[in-house]
C-alpha cells in the first residue's frame, strides 16, 4: 500500500485545534488587515475628533417623552376632552401629517387615540438653565446644566421594529444593515488592542424587534459588531476560555508563541486570506482579553463613594448601576462605543406601558435615574465627560392620548407607541450643556421645530468622534440619503 503524507491545510489546523475559543464571536474584534489599530484614537477621523468614546443607553419598549424630558402642562389642562375640542385639534389630527412620517401608512395604520391623558407625575425646573423634567427623574435633573435635550426627534414606524430603527435608520421589515456602533468600529477601530471597539452591556432586543441587529454590523463584517459582555468579574466573556482549564497563564503564553510564529509563516503562504489573518489574530487578542476584562468588571478598586454614586448598594438601582459604572472603566481604557440596554423582557421591552404607566414608568425609571446621574457626574469629576458623549434614549415616545383597550378594567391607564415625535438626552462630548433644541407641539404629539430623523442623531455622534457620515461608504453599496442623516450643529458647542 501506498501511502502518502497527507498535508493539512493552515485554515484546518487552526479549526481542528480551535483553542477553546468561538471564531465567530471573536472576529468582531480581530485586528484590521494583520496589523493592530492605531493606539492614538481618533487617527483614522475625517475631522476633529471632540469626543473619544459614546456610552449609548437604550430603553426598550418606548419612553414617554411627556413624562420624562418634554412635560406639557396643556395635559393636565385639557385632561379627559378630545383633541378634537382642544385649540389644537386641525395642526394635531392632520391626516397628512401623521401619515408622511411613516414609510407605509396602509399598512402600519393604528388608531390616533384622542381622550387626553394628564401628565402621570408632576414636573419642575431644574438647574441655572431652568430644564424641565419630570418628578421620576430628579437625579438626572440635578445635572440639568449638563445636559442637552433634544425634544423633536421623529421616527418611520409606529410598532417595536422602531428599536432597529433607531439603531440603524432602517425598517425592520428592510433586514440588517450596520448600526451606529458598527460604523465608529468600522471607522476608527479600536483604541485599546486588549478590548473590542464596540461593547454592548445588558441584553438587547427580542427577536421581535432586531434583536443582534441592534448591535450587528450587517455587510460591514462581524469584526465590527458588538460584543456582548457581563458585567461579572468572575465570568464577563463565556466564550473566551481556554480549552484545557489546567492549562498556567504561563502555559498558554507559550502555545500563543508558537501560535504567532506559525501566524508569521501562514502569512508569508496567504497574504491575500484576510478571513486567515483575521481569525489567526483573533487568539492573541482572546488571551489578552481573559486578563483584561475581568478586571475592567471588577469593582474593588473603586470607592465607596463612587459605588454608591452609582447605586450600587440599593437593590433598586444595583443592576443597572453596575452597568454604567462599567460603561465608565470601559470608556476610560480606550472603548470606542459601549452600548447599554434596559428593560429587555424578551418581548417589545418594558417600558412599552399601554396599561398602568403611572406605576411602570416610575419603577421602571427609579431603576435608570440614579445610575445614569452618577454616570455623569463620575464623568464630570474625573475630567471625562468632554470626551465622553452620553446618548439616552427610546426608540419612540407615548402617545399624548389614553389608550383605549376593550374589555379592560384598566383601560385608559397607558400611553401608545408614538414615533411622530419624542426625545433624546445628551451629556458631554463636545456638546453644548443645559439647552433644549427642538421641540414638540403644545400636546406633545409632532416634532415641530428643528425636526430630527433618528440618523440625524447618528450623524451628530459620527461628527463629534472625528468621523463625516457621508464618507462612510462601501464600495458596492448604496445608502439612501435618509441613513446618512444630518449633524445637528445647534448642539455642538
Amino acid at each position: 500500500m501506498n501511502l502518502e503524507p497527507t498535508t493539512q491545510s493552515r485554515r484546518t489546523f487552526l479549526s481542528d485545534t480551535g483553542m477553546g475559543m468561538t471564531g465567530l464571536a471573536l472576529s468582531s474584534i480581530l485586528f484590521k488587515d494583520g496589523e493592530a489599530q492605531a493606539a492614538v484614537a481618533g487617527s483614522n477621523s475625517h475631522l476633529e475628533a471632540q469626543a473619544k468614546s459614546v456610552i449609548w443607553i437604550f430603553f426598550i419598549g418606548g419612553l414617554s417623552h411627556l413624562e420624562s424630558f418634554d412635560p406639557k402642562p396643556a395635559l393636565n389642562k385639557y385632561a379627559g376632552k378630545s383633541i378634537e375640542d382642544t385649540p389644537f385639534a386641525a395642526d394635531v389630527l392632520d391626516k397628512d401629517k401623521i401619515n408622511k412620517n411613516l414609510l407605509d401608512p396602509s399598512k402600519q395604520k393604528r388608531e390616533i387615540f384622542k381622550a387626553v391623558m394628564p401628565l402621570q407625575t408632576g414636573y419642575r425646573r431644574y438647574g441655572e438653565c431652568g430644564l424641565e423634567v419630570s418628578d421620576w427623574f430628579p437625579h438626572m435633573g440635578s445635572c440639568a446644566d449638563d445636559l442637552c435635550v433634544v425634544r423633536s426627534m421623529w421616527t418611520i414606524d409606529n410598532n417595536h421594529g422602531a428599536q432597529l430603527t433607531y439603531h440603524t435608520g432602517r425598517k425592520i421589515t428592510e433586514g440588517a444593515f450596520p448600526t451606529v456602533g458598527a460604523w465608529v468600529s468600522y471607522g476608527l477601530g479600536s483604541a485599546n488592542r486588549n478590548l473590542p471597539e464596540f461593547v454592548v452591556l445588558g441584553n438587547p432586543s427580542a427577536d421581535c424587534c432586531g434583536a443582534a441587529w441592534t448591535h450587528g454590523s450587517s455587510y460591514l463584517g462581524p469584526k465590527y459588531a458588538g460584543v456582548r459582555l457581563k458585567v461579572d468579574a468572575k465570568q464577563p466573556l463565556s466564550f473566551v476560555r481556554s480549552a484545557n482549564e489546567q492549562l498556567t497563564v504561563e502555559e498558554q503564553r507559550e502555545m500563543f508563541g508558537l501560535l504567532g510564529q506559525l501566524n508569521r509563516a501562514a502569512g508569508i503562504q496567504y497574504p491575500d486570506d484576510k478571513e486567515l489573518q483575521a481569525r489567526i489574530r483573533s487568539y492573541e487578542l482572546a488571551f489578552q482579553m481573559q486578563s483584561t476584562v475581568p478586571e475592567v468588571m471588577n469593582f474593588e478598586s473603586e470607592s465607596k463613594d463612587t459605588q454608591q454614586l452609582y447605586g450600587l448598594d440599593q437593590s433598586d438601582t444595583k443592576a443597572f448601576g453596575a452597568k454604567c459604572l462599567a460603561a465608565r472603566r470601559l470608556a476610560e481604557r480606550g472603548v470606542r462605543f459601549i452600548q447599554l440596554f434596559h428593560g429587555y423582557t424578551g418581548n417589545a421591552g418594558a417600558w412599552d406601558s399601554h396599561i398602568g404607566i403611572k406605576s411602570r414608568h416610575s419603577k421602571l425609571a427609579k431603576q435608570v435615574d440614579q445610575p445614569i446621574a452618577g454616570l455623569i457626574k463620575d464623568l464630570k469629576r474625573r475630567g471625562l465627560l468632554d470626551e465622553t458623549l452620553v446618548v439616552v434614549g427610546s426608540e419612540f415616545g407615548r402617545t399624548p392620548g389614553a389608550e383605549v383597550r376593550k374589555g379592560r378594567s384598566d383601560s385608559q391607564t397607558g400611553r401608545d407607541h408614538h414615533p411622530h415625535g419624542f426625545n433624546i438626552v445628551m451629556a458631554g462630548g463636545g456638546t453644548k450643556r443645559g439647552i433644549v433644541h427642538g421641540s414638540t407641539d403644545e400636546l406633545g404629539f409632532h416634532a415641530a421645530e428643528n425636526r430630527h430623523y433618528v440618523t440625524d442623531l447618528h450623524a451628530t455622534v459620527l461628527h463629534q468622534l472625528g468621523l463625516d457620515t457621508r464618507r462612510l461608504e462601501v464600495p458596492g453599496r448604496k445608502r439612501l440619503e435618509r441613513d446618512f442623516g444630518e449633524v445637528m450643529n445647534d448642539v455642538i458647542a
